[in-house]
């Protein structure tokens, strides 16, 4: 009988910022333009890359596949985000919620590990020079490629099943603009232990660890590089890693500021609005203002177009 008087959800209520009324058609705009300029400006860059040879080198082909998951990461939230901002309903399947969330974490991750790659790139290219191009075939790199999607996807994939495998039956409440592992986890009926389990293990492989990697051999690149005695050098090899880094620490620093810190508090869906709307289109600008080569390329290319 206990069990038959229990509510069963079949959907979720995205709260979001329906409680701040005025904010909502400012931040409306703001995520409108944040992602007209996100998708346009990585999609630029992927032009760029593939129109110049000169950029058709390793460092450029992990920029390309970074701009695409960044394409991807905002696609997953930020029409949902507009959608909540105009309409009445809040309401989100329980289906489209758990893909959602999936499609969040395994595309974050993934993003984790892509930049934990593009430093080991950029470490073999200051610290190896002469052996770099015997390293990073065209070959290796495709694989290179292809392993942070299948670290993302598979590590994500272990919580998301756990959490999806938790009773729901009320509250239904999100207080959020997204589906989020910790949100659903607070509202399950069952136990969410093992679920948290997954979930801080997952978060160990995939953001402490590429995290960890990222620090050690960005340690190594500038021991390499204050070794070099002419200033012009020490420019020129950090002019090479320095937009990679700043989109990096932006990345992290966005990410902890919001899951490496208490729960439950208003603040929480306005910190997220950093990583999904504020840091995404500004990766373009940072890759294109900041890359001599880039800039250059994109002269080449209006020229030709004009």
């Amino acid at each position: 009988m206990q069990n038959a008087n229990k509510t069963i959800v079949t959907e979720f209520v995205l709260l979001g910022f329906s409680n701040f009324v005025t904010f909502q058609n400012i931040l409306f705009n703001v995520a409108v333009l944040a992602y007209v300029v996100c998708i346009f400006g990585n999609i630029a860059i992927i032009i760029l890359v593939r129109h110049d040879p000169s950029l058709h080198t390793p460092m450029y082909f992990f920029i390309t596949i970074f701009a695409v998951l960044e394409i991807m990461f905002v696609s997953v939230t930020i029409p949902k985000l507009l959608a909540l901002l105009v309409q009445t309903s809040k309401t989100i399947s329980m289906l489209g919620c758990f893909v959602q969330m999936y499609a969040l974490h395994a595309l974050g991750e993934t993003e984790c590990f892509l930049f934990a790659l593009m430093a080991l790139d950029r470490y073999l290219a200051i610290n190896n020079p002469l052996r770099y191009a015997a390293i990073m075939t065209q070959k290796f790199c495709y694989i290179l490629a292809v392993c942070p999607w299948i670290a993302g996807f598979i590590i994500s994939f272990i919580p998301t099943i756990c959490t999806i495998l938790l009773e729901y039956c009320g509250p239904n409440e999100i207080n959020q603009f997204f589906c989020d592992l910790s949100q659903l986890q607070n509202l399950a009926c069952s136990n969410p232990f093992v679920s948290n389990l997954a979930t801080q293990i997952a978060a160990v492989l995939s953001v402490v660890f590429p995290f960890i990697t990222i620090v050690a051999l960005y340690t190594h690149i500038i021991n390499t590089v204050m070794k070099i005695g002419s200033t012009e050098g020490k420019q020129k090899a950090f002019s090479t890693c320095s937009s990679h880094l700043i989109v990096a620490c932006l990345f992290y620093c966005t990410i902890i500021a919001v899951y490496i810190r208490p729960k439950g508090s208003q603040n929480d869906k306005f910190l997220a609005l950093m990583y999904i709307v504020v840091t995404p289109p500004l990766n373009p600008f940072i890759y294109t203002l900041r890359n001599r080569e880039v800039k250059n390329s994109a002269r080449k290319l209006i020229r030709h177009l004009l």
